[in-house]
């Protein structure tokens, strides 16, 4: 019976990979595509004034309220924290990255991957608390300020008024050094990998024609590992556009995407305008991805 069915599966085996293709992609289809296509349909309703409730009429009002002003600076906001989190991110990531792919040791690479990735293992949840007592008034930072005598700087730092916040667990600034510590590693990773797949003769050749380190680090290493980066960007810039947590925890009145869609679907009940702003992160995505393939940097990818 065995050898039955193993034959038959053998001589089929376009069924066999339908049989293990399906399942995942009626999975992918039905959760991943069909919320999007929910909410995409929903974005099109509107919430009437007087009774509260969702009109399921064919309107495009709800996207004209994203244009006030008010929305509008909430994208603009996401959308300039996003880049500078991708930033810092890069800027952070690519010297440890090239340290672990060029000169770590086998032993002290894995030492270095486990402190990359230990992070990852505890909860998200936990991690994001513990920064809230870290950049609190009495946490470590503002204790090492007053031993350093730079307490009233960062005393005149924080009461300006674009900080917006008493301390660094209420301010952007403090938003943004956690969206760094949080999604850093998902930078190191990808530019590591990207590093690794540079030849060291192409370094060689380029240091044996005559080029500085600068001009090899510009003109060989950093095209190559370019998708590298890409990969790593796609990862900080949409997870920073549809975070909630951290805005909620660490921002002041001002508004981030993933805060307002909270704050209109589970507070004011405008599921409309709510699946309308979820429409925002996945429209910037997919222009950055597009400039990105335009770019090339999905070719090595």
């Amino acid at each position: 019976m065995l050898n039955r069915l193993s034959t038959f599966f053998y001589l089929r085996q376009r069924l066999v990979l339908a049989l293990f293709l399906v399942p995942p992609l009626l999975w992918f289809l039905v959760v991943y595509i069909g919320s999007l296509i929910t909410l995409l349909i929903n974005s099109f309703f509107y919430l009437d004034g007087f009774t509260g409730q969702v009109v399921r009429e064919f309107t495009t009002k709800t996207y004209m309220k994203l244009l006030l002003p008010t929305n509008l600076q909430i994208f603009a906001r996401t959308t300039l924290m996003a880049v500078l989190v991708t930033i810092a991110c890069v800027i952070i990531a690519f010297p440890l990255s090239y340290y672990m792919a060029r000169f770590a040791s086998p032993r002290l690479k894995t030492w270095l991957y486990l402190a990359v990735t230990l992070p990852l293992w505890t909860s998200y949840v936990v991690r994001v608390y513990s920064w809230k007592l870290i950049l609190a008034q009495e946490g470590i930072i503002s204790w090492l300020a007053g031993i350093v005598h730079l307490d009233g700087l960062l005393n005149w730092y924080l009461s300006n008024e674009t900080v917006g916040g008493p301390s660094l667990s209420v301010s952007p600034t403090g938003i943004f050094l956690v969206f760094v510590y949080i999604w850093l590693p998902y930078m190191i990773i990808p530019i590591q990998t990207a590093l690794e797949r540079v030849p060291r003769s192409l370094i060689e050749a380029s240091g044996d024609l005559g080029a500085t380190p600068a001009q090899t680090f510009r003109t060989v290493i950093m095209p190559l590992a370019f998708p590298g980066v890409v990969a790593g960007s796609i990862f900080t810039f949409s997870l920073t556009l549809g975070d909630f947590i951290v805005p909620q925890l660490f921002g002041t009145s001002s508004f981030y995407i993933g805060k307002a869609v909270l704050t209109y679907q589970g507070t004011s009940g405008n599921i409309p305008l709510a699946a309308a702003f979820t429409m925002g992160p996945i429209v910037i995505m997919i222009t950055y991805l597009l400039i990105a393939r335009k770019l090339g940097a999905f070719d090595a990818l």
